[in-house]
């Protein structure tokens, strides 16, 4: 195999759409060679069985192939190896049970996880932790409330769109949201959460730049491009280095409450497991 990082042979090929296009192939097909480096054999059978059924043929074919060609650079890699490594060095036993034994005891803990432990994170834990680490959670970049959309430029009634989308009239917002359900290429009426005003400004045709400036001047934005008219309404905002607001943060500060306590649970397992085998005298000191 002198070409096996760009090509795969014709025969090769030929029976990837073999293989990719049956679902079952005989003891004897499976067993065909396909790609052979010194004395390792790549078969039909090994190369069907890695292929996911879920693929289109297509699809399953550039699989096949790539993993044809990862299998060659795998084997001659090792090849390499065996031959460049000391015994000591390709002694990798210890290494294979060290990652056995880890590897097993995440699988116990996560088992214990979800069989008897589901913790239950309150409002007032997060409010504490909010309260107590809100140096944690100052904004990297401002956040806004508002409205935004995009309409095609032939859309009807923009004069009655610049009124309804500037609009703090709850009526005024029923309309907007119908005439954007009807009319709208997107929008977003996000006045009960936060967003970043990088959000928005990916989505303009020219980015708004001097962002902290001009959410601070600026409490509207229309612009246009040849096909779209968009619309920037900014009810809220705050401002980079500020503390996020609890509603912005509240989310992270579950996740980091819930893994805390996770390791306390896994913690506590442990200290109960060893308790139980000094109980039952499972250990023995020397």
């Amino acid at each position: 195999m002198k070409r096996y990082s760009n090509s795969i042979s014709v025969l090769v090929i030929l029976a990837l759409i073999t293989i990719v296009g049956c679902n079952s192939n005989s003891e004897k097909e499976a067993d065909e060679p396909l790609v052979k480096i010194n004395q390792t054999v790549l078969t039909k059978g090994m190369l069907s069985n890695a292929v996911p059924n879920s693929l289109s043929k297509d699809d399953s074919v550039i699989f096949a192939q790539d993993y044809i060609n990862r299998w060659i650079r795998s084997e001659l890699l090792l090849g390499k190896a065996e031959l460049n490594l000391t015994p000591e060095e390709k002694d990798v036993a210890a290494l294979m049970e060290e990652y056995r034994r880890s590897l097993l005891i995440h699988q116990y803990q996560q088992k214990m996880l979800e069989q008897k432990y589901s913790p239950l994170i309150t409002g007032s834990e997060i409010r504490n932790y909010y309260t107590e680490m809100e140096d944690n959670f100052k904004l990297s970049e401002p956040i806004i409330k508002g409205v935004f959309v995009i309409v095609p430029q032939s859309a009807p009634n923009i004069d009655d769109l610049k009124k309804w989308y500037r609009s703090d009239d709850s009526e005024d917002i029923v309309k907007l949201e119908a005439y954007c359900f009807q009319n709208a290429k997107k929008y977003e009426v996000f006045l009960d959460h936060w967003l970043t005003f990088d959000e928005i400004n990916k989505r303009l045709p020219e980015s708004i730049n001097r962002t902290e400036r001009f959410i601070k001047n600026n409490s509207y934005h229309h612009t246009t491009d040849s096909l779209y008219q968009y619309f920037l309404s900014i009810k809220e905002f705050q401002l980079s280095n500020e503390v996020a607001p609890l509603e912005f943060v509240e989310s992270k500060i579950k996740a980091i409450l819930l893994n805390k306590k996770r390791l306390e649970f896994i913690k506590q397992l442990e200290s109960d497991l060893y308790e139980e085998a000094l109980k039952n005298k499972n250990i023995t000191f020397y």
